[in-house]
């Protein structure tokens, strides 16, 4: 048997947890009307089937309750089975006040408008029909509904009261229904258009990291090449400090080029734990930023970290490193007087906040960040954003972006620590 889909089956679960509520209402009112009949109309009622009926589909609400605390999907035909249930509720509640003459007995259309609404057509038409059978059966076989003793019009004025509160019961039931109904599909419609969205962003990320793993086998050779004659330019030009110490600073900068091209190859098809190593995360982070700044030796950055103790170990992952160097890339392009980086920690969450001094986000750049493909930077593709936010989001956290109140932007990271905990 094929497995229910988790948000099918989350939204049956609601639809019977909405049923149970409605039920327990209409169970609580129909035994207040029958014991306001009893003790203040003086009407004869058979008391004990009546109240049969009532403690039985009580049971089955409070098993209903119980169904719902446990894990597990609800399927299509629990809640079908349920209403079949109602229906023989009031159908055994119909019989032994009067069947047709009940002023109550529109109620019968209840679970069939549940029916239509959430089922699908087979089950629906199903309960059409069983609906139909019991209110049939009704006008041939039931008790009687006993006369007021008071004499008068009193039959008559009980019997439109209780048409008009049977209609107000049933519009606030149907009412009460379809605009949950109407909620959970505005929010599965939500549900679908995000995913739609994240799987968009995947095939731009997949066909991104395709390019990635190729150019970094392509670029390989041509470092190498660049290393060694680095190294013989070092040698031969000794005597001139000044040259020496850029050459120094290009061969560092190659060498850089090359471990990430190492880590990107070595990391390809790793789970998380294999491309990682057990680390403190305050370690990770300075560790993180030293080699950016190894990459970026002019750039400014004001670090400040703290959190909780001791300090959690997580499994400090390559593309997590990645992320925090892209998203300081970014800042320090964005900023010429300097960034910011603040690290905070509790033992459940990671929050990493990159503030520059720039010139801030446009709202429509700020509205699709991390989504798409966009740029502020006349030669940058846009895509640094949306791979660091991919990642992000693929170990449960995400990255956002907004304006400073002083001038310039800031970058927020937020990301669970189980997601990278090293136990």
């Amino acid at each position: 048997m094929g497995s229910t889909p988790r948000h099918l089956g989350d939204s049956t679960r609601g639809t019977l947890r909405r049923l149970s509520t409605l039920r327990w209402v209409g169970l609580a009112v129909m035994a207040s009307a029958v014991g306001v009949a009893s003790a203040y109309l003086d009407l004869e009622l058979p008391l004990a089937p009546l109240f049969a009926v009532l403690a039985a589909a009580a049971g089955l609400n409070l098993w209903t309750e119980w169904r719902l605390r446990r894990p597990g999907a609800v399927s299509e035909r629990s809640v079908f089975g349920q209403l079949l249930a109602d229906i023989g509720t009031f159908a055994g509640i119909m019989y032994f006040t009067g069947g047709w003459s009940n002023p109550f007995v529109s109620t019968f259309l209840l679970p069939l408008v549940i029916a239509a609404t959430v089922l699908k057509a087979r089950h629906a038409w199903a309960i059409a029909g069983a609906t139909f059978v019991a209110y049939s059966a009704l006008g041939f076989f039931y008790v009687p509904l006993p006369h007021l003793h008071h004499g008068g019009g009193g039959d008559f004025d009980l019997h439109v009261l209780g048409m008009w509160v049977s209609f107000v019961l049933s519009a606030g039931a149907i009412a009460y229904f379809v605009v949950k109904m109407a909620e959970s599909l505005r929010q599965r419609d939500r549900q679908l258009a995000e995913a739609r969205e994240r799987a968009l962003r995947d095939q731009q990320v997949l066909a991104l990291g395709t390019l990635a793993a190729g150019a970094a086998h392509q670029l390989g050779t041509p470092l190498s090449t660049m290393a060694v004659m680095l190294k013989e330019l070092a040698v031969d030009r000794v005597d001139d400090p000044s040259l020496a110490s850029d050459l120094r600073t290009l061969r560092t900068q190659v060498d850089a080029c090359k471990t990430i091209i190492s880590d990107l190859v070595a990391a390809a098809g790793q789970s998380r734990i294999e491309s990682g190593r057990a680390e403190d995360l305050q370690l990770f982070l300075e560790r993180t930023v030293e080699n950016w700044r190894a990459l970026r030796p002019g750039a400014d950055v004001t670090v400040q970290l703290e959190g909780s103790q001791p300090v959690p170990r997580i499994v400090a992952e390559r593309s997590l490193a990645h992320t925090l160097v892209t998203l300081l890339d970014n800042a320090a392009d964005a900023s010429e007087e300097g960034i910011e980086l603040r690290g905070t920690w509790t033992p459940a969450m990671l929050t990493v906040e990159i503030r520059d001094r720039g010139e801030g986000v446009a709202p429509d750049v700020l509205d699709r960040a991390g989504r798409s493909p966009l740029s502020t930077k006349p030669e940058g593709q846009g895509v640094g954003l949306m791979i660091a936010n991919s990642a992000l989001e693929r170990l449960g956290g995400r990255v956002t972006l907004s304006n400073r109140v002083e001038g310039g932007a800031c970058t927020t990271v937020l990301l669970p620590l189980s997601a990278i905990s090293a136990g």
